[in-house]
């Protein structure tokens, strides 16, 4: 089976090590050595969502910098990361395989909805920390359901009932045409517009679906538009979103066009597209766009472009995924900076609830990382921009959501 795995420590342990690691505390401190802490990932290198495989890269590289700056309290971070194919099964394997075979101390960043779906309840029963999972569905913010779960963009559905405001506001007669993938990536979309319609969603709203395993989503497309729908919002993946942008041109449809925020990379989704092809484009942001010139001499994204051009100096500077990986794997750093020199999975918990008011290189003016024990969104405002061609513009104010619990 395909699957990646990286050695970040830059030395190999011996047997020795492994098999009697320093137990420094009373909590359990299973991937905790002296010199070595393991953090196990899985990531679609292949299949599907494979567009979003850059995000793992770029944490692989991100610990190396860490390594290469010394580590975390005198460790090396030991990076284990596998290739689920965007395939929940396979995620099932992988996560059981880093965690009873590798023992991490904890998953980070594991990618997609229905793949953490597929692994929330197996994690949360043996008490592993599962952090900051590459998801935005509203349920990984449920700190009574799975304690040891938390996502970490924000909330699905808080875009999606964002979107259905600034569609009221500006064509309050929209009737609205909704893509969506048929998971709980999809569907927290069609929960949010329900939200913001309520009793007036059938009547205003018609839904069409499709399968990640599908070769195209052309045939919904055209279904929809023949609904008579003005408005569309299209909640997929890269692969999707850009087929949905081109088949939306080249049938002459001009919707007010919203776009979810997790594909509107410039490199892997508007230039497969056709650039030219979705002008006007609506989405949302809570991260600096690469690609937009206000950003050309801002520190911050000057940090993130002095990583890129040491340790992954092939990566594409125009995908926002290399940013996304940077400001999660940010975080995490400063969690684990918290957590002084106990790393045992209650302090890692109880650290990653403990939050206040991080600011990030990567994120837009405005928007910090808040977390609290009954607080497990910890990125809740977003900006509304627009894309003109080339970049994404930013408009209006940064609007703070207000996500369930």
């Amino acid at each position: 089976m395909l699957h990646r795995r990286t050695l970040l420590s830059g030395a190999m342990f011996g047997a020795a090590g492994l098999a009697a690691p320093r137990i420094l505390h009373a909590g359990d401190s299973t991937g905790v050595t002296a010199t070595e802490l393991k953090i196990g990932n899985t990531c679609a290198y292949s299949g599907p969502a494979s567009a979003y495989g850059v995000i793992g890269r770029c944490e692989q590289a991100f610990f190396r910098m860490v390594n290469d700056q010394g580590g975390i309290a005198g460790r090396k971070i030991n990076f284990i990361s596998y290739d689920d194919g965007y395939s929940p099964p396979r995620t099932v394997e992988q996560a059981r395989r880093l965690v009873e075979q590798d023992r991490v101390a904890f998953l980070f960043q594991t990618l997609g909805t229905p793949c953490n779906s597929a692994i929330v309840r197996y994690v949360n029963q043996r008490k592993v920390p599962h952090l900051f999972v590459a998801s935005g569905a509203d349920k990984w913010g449920d700190h009574k359901e799975h304690p040891w779960t938390i996502g970490w963009q924000p909330s699905y559905r808080t875009e999606a009932q964002i979107y259905t405001k600034h569609m009221q506001q500006q064509k309050p007669d929209a009737k609205l045409a909704i893509l969506y993938q048929n998971d709980d990536f999809g569907k927290d979309y069609v929960i949010g517009v329900r939200d913001i319609l309520g009793g007036r969603f059938d009547q205003v709203a018609r839904t069409a679906s499709y399968e990640v395993t599908d070769a195209t989503i052309d045939s919904q497309i055209v279904s929809l538009q023949a609904g008579g729908s003005d408005a569309l919002l299209i909640a997929a993946t890269p692969k999707f979103a850009a087929q949905a942008i081109r088949k939306v041109h080249d049938i002459g449809w001009k919707p007010m066009f919203f776009l979810t925020n997790v594909s509107i990379s410039v490199g892997s989704v508007m230039e497969p597209a056709g650039p030219e092809r979705g002008v006007g484009i609506i989405t949302s942001a809570y991260l600096k766009d690469p690609t937009d010139p206000a950003w050309k001499e801002d520190p911050g994204m000057n940090e993130w472009r002095g990583f890129m051009q040491r340790y992954i100096p092939d990566g594409d500077l125009t995908d926002g995924s290399y940013v996304y990986g940077y400001g999660a794997s940010k975080t995490m750093l400063q969690t684990l900076r918290q957590c002084g020199d106990d790393f045992s999975r209650e302090r890692v918990m109880r650290e990653v609830a403990n939050l206040r008011d991080l600011e990030l290189p990567v994120l837009l003016p405005g928007i910090k990382v808040n977390t609290s024990p009954t607080n497990f969104h910890p990125i809740r405002a977003m900006q509304l921009q627009k894309w003109n061609g080339r970049t994404w513009e930013r408009f209006g104010n940064v609007i703070e959501g207000a996500q369930s619990a």
